[in-house]
């Protein structure tokens, strides 16, 4: 009996201390009221927490009284933090606790070790300024991934975007001042990158790809969002770099290849400050590498530190820097005749050997580029954030640039060079403030980004004229008769900087500086009608105040343009499939042109309202099999109009009426059928014509910058999971296009490049901590080219090795 009422006793006592214990339940869910499993609760500056179950309930128990922080955060969605007071024998329920989804420029994740679909990436925060899916985004795009770069041993900007559906090099980088960029052809348009981390980002170079997190190529007219600065009428290129992370660790890897191509790259992050929130990482590269051809070298050292600091959990800042250092000799394509027929039409008729460079090693640029960009975000309620951006961009080109044109004069396919010594650069300032909202009027749900931007380019100009420095032939005869002179010359033209530097002493020397500025605002919605049932619309206003050339006050003009877009997306089966259509816009900016015969006095000048382009797409979208299968399929129209031309009425009069239709289908999968196996491919097919136009050359005829009709990619790659072979990979693939004009013009004919596939091969191991990979491009050493009025020859097969090691 005794020793039953010390039982009883013990158990009263053991009943009295835990009704003394705090209890905190709630239910967790997303902003369409689902609940949400796994989502993690703790409890601040303690060791306390648990997780959601199923029903999006937790429950956190044993707690003594006191006053309490939750920490709420789940993977994608922006964290919370509640505070709580406990009472003795008083129980804390927090009923419907909202998560909204969260912005990736706010919160860069780190996905390691299994992810399905790893050649896919299905949402960002870059494309429509919102956190948005993309099987919900009215807009086409293709991501090109780091996984991707990483099994097909990518050194190089160029091989990355063979792997974005659509899009085709016209041309490699020159790297002359102002537009020294590859050019690349996009529904029909040229678009050169010059967009990273949703910010002006410009190059007279190569982008390096050691700093590539992806590369999202987003498709058709943006000027909505971006303006017309950094997009063409057939999408823009936007560059996203690697991001500070929670952690410390890094990578170092080595590659060599063929043609003298060595690499280094380092990849270091790591905490300043972990009590602080304070993370830092560093990509940095060198890269050597000479040409296939008899001549020719690049050489850059790159270094890019990035910073991010979480002040709390309403307050952070990050900082991005991207700073190169690069010399290279610039291709020297041949141009063709633009307005009088070649001898030759087609590359055997020319006889063009392409080993030869027609240049030396004596002859070079230097591409110093800088890129900054600072960050500011703040959130001012569970629905609303603030978002402070500021860019700047400076790049330089100096040394010696030269070209080969065909004018047509000596005969014989003779190509006459000209050269000049560059010394400018191009400075940009970008300021935006977007302020996003996630919430629900009226009982819809809405997500929208309103935004103020301002854009400035300045641009310095003090190259030297352009001098004659012989002719040339495709099978390397050189002579140096100057076309136009009367008499027959036959003066040695040297490839040295002392012979280039003795002929250009003569010339002049530019002194020109060109400013222009770019005032804007605009908003987008993302309206929820249903919950599969969603509309996008969006305005721009754009003031563009040009101001030319510094020391012409007559060249100055300013214009006003509005740019609306729409789309609509429905989705059948809900996060899975979507059907949706769009209408975006695109405009570029008229310059005043002078009008008016002159034989009854002055010309004037008449102003011209901005060319406009206008698209109407749709399509279906998939995330299937637990996100197993992605799939794009689209349908697009892209009308430009308002092309000043002559007035048929009036040769001293300037309408705007030129159009150009470009239309076409667009077909992207990327697969992970089963564990270990990821598979990429895209095909697309692009009609485009000058409609209407006062310049006969190109009436009725597919513009230049259109590049080929069709184009293809695909690339598989399957690593081991299990057994002896465990960490093997292997991958295959080729990319292709149909024939080009190089020239297409009414007095010229055409002169086209043939079609091309190119096969690629990798194999590769991968251990804990290092791995180790071999690449062949152009595996049956396919002879092709590539132009945009040029003709420029493409490497021939190429082996690379491969290093890494992570720690």
């Amino acid at each position: 009996m005794k020793n039953l009422l010390s039982i009883l006793s013990l158990i009263f006592l053991f009943n009295i201390a835990s009704a003394q214990e705090g209890v905190i339940t709630g239910t967790i869910q997303n902003n369409n009221q689902k609940p949400l499993l796994g989502v993690n609760i703790s409890i601040k500056n303690t060791t306390k927490g648990t997780q959601t179950n199923q029903e999006g309930i937790f429950n956190l128990s044993s707690l003594e009284k006191g006053n309490y922080t939750l920490v709420i955060s789940y993977l994608g969605f922006k964290t919370r933090e509640i505070t709580i007071d406990v009472i003795n024998n008083k129980p804390v329920h927090l009923n419907k606790i909202t998560l909204y989804e969260g912005n990736e420029i706010l919160n860069e994740v780190v996905i390691k070790n299994e992810r399905r679909n790893k050649f896919s990436r299905k949402k960002t925060a870059y494309v429509s300024k919102l956190p948005l899916k993309d099987i919900e985004n009215t807009q086409v795009y293709s991501t090109v991934t780091n996984e991707i770069l990483k099994s097909q041993v990518v050194t190089n900007f160029d091989d990355a975007l063979k792997n974005a559906t659509g899009v085709e090099q016209l041309w490699a980088s020159t790297g002359r001042g102002g537009d020294g960029a590859g050019y690349f052809s996009l529904r029909g348009f040229s678009v050169q990158p010059q967009l990273v981390n949703g910010l002006p980002g410009l190059t007279n170079g190569t982008i390096n790809a050691a700093n590539i997190e992806r590369i999202e190529v987003l498709k058709g007219p943006s000027a909505t969002l971006f303006g017309n600065a950094v997009s063409s009428y057939g999408g823009l290129i936007n560059v996203v770099t690697k991001k500070p992370y929670v952690g410390t660790g890094g990578e170092l890897s080595y590659t060599s290849g063929t043609y003298g191509l060595n690499q280094v790259v380092g990849d270091f992050n790591t905490a300043l400050s972990k009590k602080d929130n304070l993370y830092f990482r560093l990509n940095t590269a060198y890269t050597t590498e000479q040409s296939f051809q008899d001549a020719g070298f690049r050489n850059s050292f790159f270094v890019a530190p990035s910073l991010s600091y979480k002040v709390n959990n309403k307050l952070s800042f990050s900082f991005y820097g991207e700073i190169t250092q690069a010399e290279q000799t610039n291709p020297t394509f041949l141009f063709l005749n633009r307005s009088a027929p070649t001898e030759a039409n087609n590359l055997n008729e020319l006889a063009y050997n392409n080993k030869l460079s027609f240049t030396s090693n004596d002859l070079a640029l230097k591409n110093p580029t800088q890129n900054y960009r600072i960050e500011a975000d703040y959130k001012i309620s569970n629905t609303w954030q603030s978002q402070t951006l500021l860019s700047k961009s400076a790049t330089s080109t100096k040394g010696y640039y030269s070209y080969l044109y065909d004018y047509g004069i000596l005969g014989n396919n003779t190509f006459t060079r000209f050269i000049n010594k560059q010394n400018s650069n191009t400075q940009t300032t970008d300021i935006q403030q977007n302020f996003i909202g996630d919430f629900k009027l009226a009982n819809l749900r809405n997500r929208i980004v309103i935004g103020i931007d301002y854009f400035n380019e300045t641009q310095t100009d003090n190259n030297t004229g352009y001098a004659f420095y012989g002719n040339v032939l495709p099978n390397g005869d050189t002579n140096g008769d100057n076309p136009f002179t009367p008499a027959e010359e036959t003066d040695s033209y040297p490839l040295s900087a002392s012979g280039v530097d003795a002929v250009l002493a003569s010339q002049d020397i530019n002194n020109a500086k060109s400013k222009y500025h770019i005032y804007s605002m605009y908003a987008s919605n993302v309206i929820n009608i249903t919950d599969k049932l969603s509309a996008m619309v969006g305005l721009r206003l754009d003031h563009f105040d040009n101001e030319g050339n510094l020391a012409n006050l007559d060249d100055d003009y300013k214009q006003t343009t509005i740019s609306p877009k729409f789309g609509i997306v429905y989705q059948p089966i809900k996060d899975q499939l979507s059907i949706f259509g769009n209408y975006q816009n695109g405009f570029t900016n008229v310059a005043p042109q002078l009008v008016g015969d002159p034989s009854d006095g002055p010309q004037t000048f008449k102003n011209f309202n901005p060319e406009q382009a206008n698209q109407i797409e749709f399509g279906a979208k998939t995330n299937l099999f637990n996100n197993r299968l992605n799939t794009t399929i689209s349908y697009y129209n892209i009308k430009v109009k308002d092309r000043v031309i002559t007035d048929p009425s009036s040769p001293f009069n300037k309408i705007q009426g030129g159009e150009v239709i470009s239309k076409g289908f667009e077909v992207e999968l990327n697969a992970n059928p089963i564990n270990g196996l990821n598979i990429r491919a895209g095909y697309s097919n692009n009609q485009s014509e000058t409609t209407k136009s006062d310049n006969t050359e190109i009436l009725n005829r597919r513009p230049l910058e259109a590049g080929p009709e069709t184009l293809y990619n695909f690339w598989a790659n399957y690593e081991f999971q299990n057994g002896k072979l465990d960490g093997f990979g292997i991958g295959l693939g080729f990319n292709g296009a149909s024939k080009r004009f190089a020239i297409n013009y009414e007095s010229t004919g055409e002169f086209i490049l043939p079609s091309y596939t190119i096969a690629n091969a990798a194999i590769s191991y991968q251990a804990n901590k290092y791995r180790i990979s071999l690449k062949l491009n152009n595996a049956f050493n396919k002879e092709y080219y590539k132009g945009w009025t040029t003709i420029n020859p493409q490497m021939p097969r190429a082996l690379f090795a491969n290093i890494s090691y992570k720690f």
